[in-house]
């Protein structure tokens, strides 16, 4: 069946959520007879995407530490300050079985009845970094619609969440008081891109151990290099069940871009977009030379031979390339 790309531009542009779904689904689509259509509605929507003074935001950090939760009350605050909010919540895929549980809409049950909201649950699929791969180009379409805010819930996932800062303004770390191996769970990777941390749910007797765990993130983070020379990270400690803290985390937001500029947010979007274009080509030249018939009859070879002990793992991969 052929898409209407000229009704999808149309209802993208005009905000209608289900026109946003679609577009959304045939852009992550894997399906090479969809690829054409997907890019064609990517360049048709370049210019209005690109135009959007948008605020993108990643929320990261381990399982557990209640992501949706906080993104739930987060996205209520900005609405109130007169924003659009767009979610794009990524799921971890199951290695096995390749299925997803999609169910950041039920964790987020308030933000998903707002009209001023729009949550999209997205398998990551076998994608590294914590993102899926095709968030980049859906951050796209959510800004030709007309979002204001667009927010980046990562699987979860510690040292890999740093893909996350590639796609996003502004990375706000999550984390827990009391967690006893916390910080060492983190890890330095996602640590030195974080702009903004948080101690969640700091509420009840968890209040005091907060207090106490943002002290000791504050000397860590004054030994890491900055991601930008303008910002100094913050640490603020909040709970979503209270609503304590969430207006100070959105303030933090709005300081850290303030800080940056305009000009530097631009410029840090186009080296993103180049990252993005590297990435991108990376997977194309891989699947291209894949999917050649001699390739795929070769590889089928090298494969049973590594799983018999034949080849080493390095040296097959070298022989495919080489032969």
């Amino acid at each position: 069946m052929t898409t209407d790309i000229d009704a999808l531009v149309h209802g993208v542009q005009e905000g209608d959520r289900r026109t946003l779904a679609r577009a959304i689904t045939l852009v992550e689509s894997g399906l090479s007879a969809d690829l054409d259509a997907s890019l064609e509605l990517l360049n048709q929507l370049h210019s209005a995407a690109t135009s959007k003074d948008s605020i993108r935001i990643g929320i990261t950090g381990v399982p557990g530490v209640g992501k949706s939760t906080f993104i739930n009350a987060f996205g209520e605050h900005m609405i109130q300050q007169g924003l659009q909010v767009a979610v794009l919540a990524i799921d971890p895929t199951s290695t096995r079985s390749g299925g997803s549980i999609l169910g950041d809409k039920t964790r987020m049950e308030q933000l998903s009845r707002n009209p001023q909201a729009f949550i999209r649950p997205t398998p990551g699929g076998l994608h590294p970094g914590g993102v899926a791969r095709r968030t980049r180009d859906t951050i796209a379409l959510c800004e030709a619609a007309g979002f204001d805010a667009i927010l980046v819930e990562t699987i979860g996932v510690g040292q890999s969440e740093v893909s996350v800062a590639d796609i996003v303004d502004t990375v706000v770390l999550l984390t827990l008081a009391g967690a006893g191996d916390d910080l060492q769970g983190i890890k330095r990777g996602i640590m030195e891109l974080a702009d903004v941390l948080v101690i969640h749910k700091s509420d009840g007797d968890n209040q005091l151990p907060s207090r106490v765990a943002a002290s000791e993130l504050a000397n860590v983070i004054n030994l890491l290099p900055r991601r930008f020379e303008a910002w100094q990270p913050t640490i603020d400690t909040c709970s979503s069940l209270s609503g304590q803290g969430i207006p100070e985390v959105f303030s933090r937001v709005q300081e850290h871009r303030s800080a940056l500029g305009n000009k530097t947010i631009r410029e840090h979007r186009r080296e993103q977009s180049l990252r993005g274009f590297d990435d991108t080509l990376r997977d194309l030249v891989i699947n291209e030379f894949l999917q050649r018939p001699e390739v795929a009859q070769r590889l089928g070879d090298l494969q049973a031979k590594v799983r018999s002990g034949e080849l080493h793992p390095t040296a097959a991969a070298v022989r495919l390339l080489t032969k």
